[in-house]
């Protein structure tokens, strides 16, 4: 059983698709043991909710004081590096949002202290623990598609300021040390590792496109926000031998019909839905050169064996992370969502930037095990 600590007790904490309403589908593995916040009145309405025995207010009080394995780490992004970095060497494992931290000196010193400590680091997107994914993944491997030529992936939304209800202030969205690559982008980018393994080099084009935004609705509707960091980012990367993907990052797809990610292969394609979690995101399209009796066409495919899985990623939402860290912990899973994957989303994200910036293709020095 996994004794599990939670840091930070927002809206991706308590959202009905969020970790704490549904760690209860994993409770033969996990034991909640406590809430941690800097605003403690929300961290004990959630310990009330969701059956935490302990509430703190700083991290550090939680690291010394409770009787915890793991942390799950969910603060904002510019303080991703530096708590992960003290729970881990207080000898805890960790669970975190993405991305693993803002800088690769961060990263680093996360994977080291990981390493020194021999505890267990997963990263979230949990994309790739996604049955459809797993399936893509096994079928671009096995050749069903031929060789890979390029993928386009299609990672972005509108942005917190233009949803519906968004339930907090999301200013520091759009601030520097976050923006969209890092909150949005970074799904593509795992989705792109994951099918194609690492990538060499990087090209981007990266701007602000609008001074201000105005928050649309919610409790913060009107606020104006200014943008301090890049909101319109599309990147291309290239994974060597003729092997491209171009992925964005940006708050300005505000609405898209077609397929979230398509992997054009010599001689086929998938196509994969962008409704990862409801019954549109169930579906691979796949069209073949010479399918049947030297004719082309798109194929169907029979993915009645995925059903249970999904109904389990269904059941369990951004849980999820949580259950492959205590899988991991437990010895019985490999590692889907490592901090070697995640430091290498980072460089990608970091080098995007500075890509646009520079006005050329720069290499990529870190790597993953493929």
């Amino acid at each position: 059983m996994l004794k599990l600590g939670v840091l930070g007790v927002g809206a991706i904490a308590t959202v009905d698709y969020g970790v704490l309403p549904n760690l209860h589908h994993i409770k033969d593995k996990v034991d909640l043991v406590a809430l941690c916040d800097p605003v403690e009145e929300r961290a004990t309405d959630a310990a009330k909710r969701f059956g935490a025995a302990e509430v703190y207010g700083s991290l550090d009080a939680m690291l010394a004081d409770a009787d915890i394995d793991a942390v799950l780490n969910l603060t904002p992004i510019p303080a991703h590096g530096a708590t992960s970095l003290r729970i881990l060497r207080a000898g805890k494992h960790l669970a975190t949002e993405k991305p693993l931290a803002t800088t690769m000196a961060d990263a680093d010193a996360i994977i080291e202290a990981a390493e020194a400590g021999g505890l267990r680091v997963v990263c979230s997107p949990p994309n790739m623990l996604y049955p459809t994914r797993i399936e893509a993944a096994r079928l671009i491997r096995e050749g069903v598609i031929g060789k890979v030529a390029f993928a386009k992936i299609r990672a972005s939304h509108g942005g917190p300021a233009s949803m519906m209800n968004w339930p907090t202030d999301p200013t520091w969205f759009y601030q520097e040390g976050s923006g969209p690559l890092m909150d949005v982008g970074v799904y593509g980018i795992h989705e792109a590792l994951g099918l194609l393994g690492p990538a060499k080099r990087v090209s981007a084009f990266s701007a602000i496109t609008e001074p201000t935004r105005t928050v649309r609705s919610g409790p913060y509707a009107g606020k104006e926000i200014t943008v301090t960091t890049d909101d319109n980012t599309l990147i291309m990367l290239d994974f060597g031998g003729g092997t491209f993907a171009v992925i964005d990052g940006t708050f300005n797809v505000n609405a898209a019909k077609g397929p979230r990610l398509e992997v054009f292969g010599r001689s086929g394609t998938l196509n994969l839905p962008n409704n990862l979690n409801q019954n549109g995101g169930r579906g691979i399209d796949l069209f073949r050169l010479d399918a049947a009796g030297g004719l082309s066409g798109w194929v169907d495919l029979d993915l009645v064996h995925l059903e249970a899985a999904q109904q389990r990623v269904d059941r369990l939402r951004r849980a999820l992370l949580v259950d492959h860290l205590a899988d991991l912990v437990a010895g019985t899973a490999t590692p889907v969502m490592g901090a070697d994957v995640a430091r290498h989303a980072l460089e990608i994200m970091l080098k995007a930037h500075e890509s646009a910036r520079a006005g050329r293709v720069l290499d990529l020095e870190s790597t993953f095990a493929w």
